[in-house]
């Protein structure tokens, strides 16, 4: 669905050979094997070329990073070697994701883009952003970091992109965020791209945005239609037994989602000695080993990968067949991200839910909010199941988070980060 104000919007089908891209971007492309535009870039090309906000609620998977990545790039100035786009995400490994794109888009423009960070020496990134930046893409925390502590200019910035906006309100960056934008002062356009509208996100919207143009690609389905949703229900003793049938299951690669690092860590020892090609990602590690495992991820040489919801976040697997909930998601929200890793670009995925007594009443919720219809493997509960998980108390509170966030940011009034000490 599309706000239809400003009257802007490709037709179904549309070819980015039609399009009036640079031809270097059009060259890219090609190389990229893209021809065709997701609905997500047919309904938000034309405005962020025309220079217009944008509000976007859209689900993963759908084309969300090139969708930011094209008409940015077709805007930049590359004579002009200051920070002219600037892109916020809520993870590192989001922000790289973000990088690698521009890098394969941008390969026959010059345009150099550069993603910062925590966990990775504040000099180097220091150094590289003397060098010259057009397209930043950053963390709040680390960016704040620089803002405070380097001579890193917002000045020039044309187009501000907030990704994953509501995981950033989840993972408390909602203050800094806030402030980040309040510095930047000139004449610049702003997308955000958020798949939930909370209230927080939209107090954003109307104190940044300037008449935004709404589109809403997820309003009446939630779960994207291409993944297939089964669901076991198991006893909690029976979840390693049934785990292992899964994974003799025909798949290209598998995402298993754990709640937390303890039930990762215990998990992967005892699937280490049975499968080959299995790692495991937790927000934990440090930097170059979780970029290590995505990049083995990505070509193919882990088949196998264990997460917490650092994972669950905006990183396009494109080869990723499967997704196995081995702990029930904290939230609907969490259950779309996940199962979010697979079906992507329209292919087609399927996702498993392991299903205790106790989460019955979260699954009801889950069904409805998402516009679920259940396959069940097995028989599904019984009457008798669901009133006993009636009368216990939910095992997830509303609002809930992951063992891997960050607290949520506390009541009280507003005010600027404190400035951070230099890492």
């Amino acid at each position: 669905m599309l706000d239809r104000r400003a009257g802007l919007l490709y037709p179904d089908g549309v070819k980015f050979t039609e399009l009036d891209l640079k031809p270097e971007i059009l060259r890219a492309l090609d190389k990229m094997g893209y021809a065709d535009l997701t609905p997500v870039q047919e309904q938000t090309f034309a405005h962020v070329l025309a220079d217009r906000d944008l509000l976007a609620m859209a689900e993963t998977g759908s084309g969300k990073t090139s969708a930011c990545a094209i008409p940015l790039l077709q805007r930049i100035d590359p004579a002009q070697r200051t920070i002219q786009g600037l892109i916020l995400v809520p993870t590192r490994e989001l922000a790289l994701q973000y990088v690698d794109e521009i890098d394969r888009i941008g390969r026959y423009l010059d345009i150099a883009p550069f993603a910062i960070y925590g966990g990775f020496p504040m000099d180097i990134q220091k150094a590289k952003l003397r060098d010259g930046v057009h397209v930043l893409v950053a963390t709040p925390g680390r960016l704040i970091d620089h803002l405070y502590n380097s001579d890193l200019s917002l000045s020039d910035v044309r187009t501000l992109v907030l990704d994953e906006a509501d995981e950033m309100l989840d993972m408390g960056f909602i203050d800094d965020v806030k402030f980040i934008m309040s510095c930047i002062i000139g004449e610049h356009q702003t997308l955000l791209f958020s798949a939930t509208m909370p209230p927080d996100i939209e107090e954003l919207t109307a104190t940044y945005l300037r008449d935004p143009v709404h589109i809403k690609l997820n309003l009446e389905v939630v779960a994207p239609a291409n993944i297939a949703h089964r669901f076991r229900l198991v006893s909690p003793g029976q979840r390693v037994e049934v785990l292992g049938e899964l994974l003799r299951e025909p798949f290209t690669q598998v995402l298993i989602f754990i709640n937390s690092r303890k039930n990762g860590e215990q998990l992967f020892k005892r699937l280490q000695p049975l499968h080959r090609g299995v790692e495991y990602i937790h927000g934990g590690l440090d930097q170059s080993r979780r970029t290590s495992i995505f990049n083995r991820f990505k070509k193919l040489d882990i088949k196998i990968l264990l997460a917490t919801d650092v994972a669950g976040r905006g990183l396009d697997f494109s080869h990723v067949s499967h997704v196995i909930n081995y702990d029930f998601p904290f939230s609907t929200e969490a259950y779309t991200h996940r199962t979010g890793r697979t079906g992507r670009m329209g292919r087609a995925g399927v996702a498993i839910t392991l299903v205790t007594e106790r989460d019955l009443p979260s699954l009801d919720r889950l069904l409805r909010a998402n516009s679920i219809e259940p396959l069940w493997d097995g028989a599904p509960p019984d009457a008798q199941q669901r009133k006993r998980a009636a009368s216990r108390r939910p095992p997830h509170p509303a609002g809930a988070a992951g063992g891997d966030r960050r607290r949520k940011s506390g009541a009280g009034p507003r005010r600027p980060p404190k400035p951070r000490q230099q890492s």
